[in-house]
């Protein structure tokens, strides 16, 4: 049996069920995706976006999943309590794949800005739209199974000063499959910030797909933060699609500090004159783990600017892979983009593959790209050894200063510093297991 059919056969035993505990706009785009998933598969290695992770192998397992959604006995509010110094977020809760909505962060959020469950908010205006657009599998096989997830709006003109921290709990007695949705919008003249931070609560074996469909209007700014610190026995597939309108501008990053698999793909489009994205990746894995990043960023139209920077440090048996594409279209002339990719292998038997694209159809454009791979400086250690230092505490010193470039580049200034504290802790191999969300405990 290939992977996909025991889904397949999932939905069309259990239709009934998901779509009663669901609403109406999410259900109106089941059937649909069901069809393209029964005509997709999922992707195998021949296709060039998945060329570096195994799709089939990963869904393969059998999962349990909570069709029929069944009360998980967890108070996130009573478990964590955030208390990173001047942060100041405000706090909300996505157990599994549903919104935590028993207890609410106290506090007052502007006229105007809504926050909650996808299933009750959701309109057909945004749902869907932008994900729509991609014929991929995990998308398909998301949308047809995804029942509830995050909600957000803010409106026009209007600036949340506080962050808007969402932690996502993973939590079962037994392996479970969640299939997470995100609706975000940001009018004209919006400001905002979302920091995710992903957990697993429990020693089970998880598969999560995640899709997160972002609006960005005019002259708006949004600010994403995707922390990973989960355990060896998560699989997280993640999904992210971005609208950008003119002259706005955003700042997408992700860090994966401890993980099993991960596969982040990103797809940004810059739809509008003037506007700048910012993308920028840190990951530090070991053992077996295996982290995947894909981004394609699309210039339609003249005068926008994209900057990604991506660091990968891998030690003992750990694979890395990097595939970013950035594609100018014929009228999108002076653009100016810049992808670079570097990555750090400090033994022999890590792996990283790593593919940075160009696509120009535009004459007047400034675009670059490049990548390394390479190992620890051995002038720099000897130097370091021949004053005391010793040997792993400089190859510490070499592999934090190296990842430093990537945090540096993140403007929410708290979570910088704090992340600089627990980079420095994970190369110490404090962080071997997942212990609870470091940034909330």
């Amino acid at each position: 049996m290939n992977s996909e059919q025991q889904y397949i056969e999932l939905y069309e035993q259990t239709r009934g069920m998901i779509f009663q505990h669901s609403s109406e706009v999410m259900n109106a785009m089941r059937d649909a995706a069901f069809e393209q998933f029964r005509s997709l598969g999922f992707p195998s290695r021949k296709v060039e976006r998945y060329k570096y992770t195994d799709m089939q192998a990963l869904f393969a397992p059998d999962y349990g999943l909570n069709l029929n959604r069944l009360e998980i006995p967890v108070n996130p509010y009573d478990a964590f309590r955030c208390d990173v110094p001047n942060l100041s977020t405000m706090l909300y809760f996505v157990v599994n794949d549903a919104f935590y909505s028993k207890v609410l962060p106290k506090g007052n959020i502007p006229e105007g800005v809504v926050i909650g469950s996808l299933k009750e908010l959701a309109t057909s205006q945004y749902y869907h739209r932008l994900a729509s657009k991609d014929e991929d599998a995990v998308t398909s096989l998301n949308t047809m199974l995804a029942q509830d997830g995050l909600y957000v709006y803010v409106p026009k003109g209007v600036v949340l000063d506080r962050a808007i921290q969402i932690i996502n709990i993973l939590r079962s007695d037994v392996d479970l499959m969640v299939n997470r949705r995100v609706l975000i919008i940001v009018e004209e003249g919006a400001e905002a910030k979302f920091l995710f931070c992903d957990h697993a609560a429990d020693d089970r074996k998880f598969l999560a797909t995640q899709v997160i469909e972002v609006y960005v209007g005019k002259n708006a700014k949004l600010d994403l933060y995707c922390l990973e610190e989960t355990h060896a026995k998560n699989v997280r597939i993640s999904n992210v699609y971005i609208d950008q309108q003119a002259n706005s501008r955003v700042n997408h990053n992700v860090i994966t500090l401890h993980n099993g698999v991960t596969r982040n793909k990103l797809n940004l489009e810059l739809n509008g004159e003037g506007a700048e994205c910012y993308c920028n990746g840190c990951v530090i894995a070991d053992k077996q783990q295996h982290v995947d990043n894909n981004t394609l960023i699309t210039h339609y139209v003249p005068h926008c600017t994209s900057k990604e920077l991506y660091k990968y440090v891998l030690n003992d048996e750990a694979v890395g892979s990097f595939a970013g594409k950035v594609y100018v279209a014929k009228d999108a002339q002076k653009t100016s983009s810049q992808m670079t990719n570097q990555n750090l292998c400090a033994t022999k038997q890590t792996r990283m593959y790593t593919q940075p694209m160009l696509e120009i159809y535009a004459d007047d454009v400034k675009c670059a790209h490049g990548s390394t791979v390479g190992q620890l400086n051995d002038a720099a250690m000897f130097y370091m050894q021949q004053r005391g230092i010793s040997r792993k505490e400089a190859q510490l010193l070499l592999q934090f200063a190296f990842i430093n470039e990537v945090i540096d580049q993140m403007e929410l200034e708290p979570l910088r510093d704090r992340l600089h504290y627990l980079v420095e802790k994970r190369f110490r191999g404090e962080l071997s297991k997942c212990e609870g969300c470091k940034l909330c405990k």
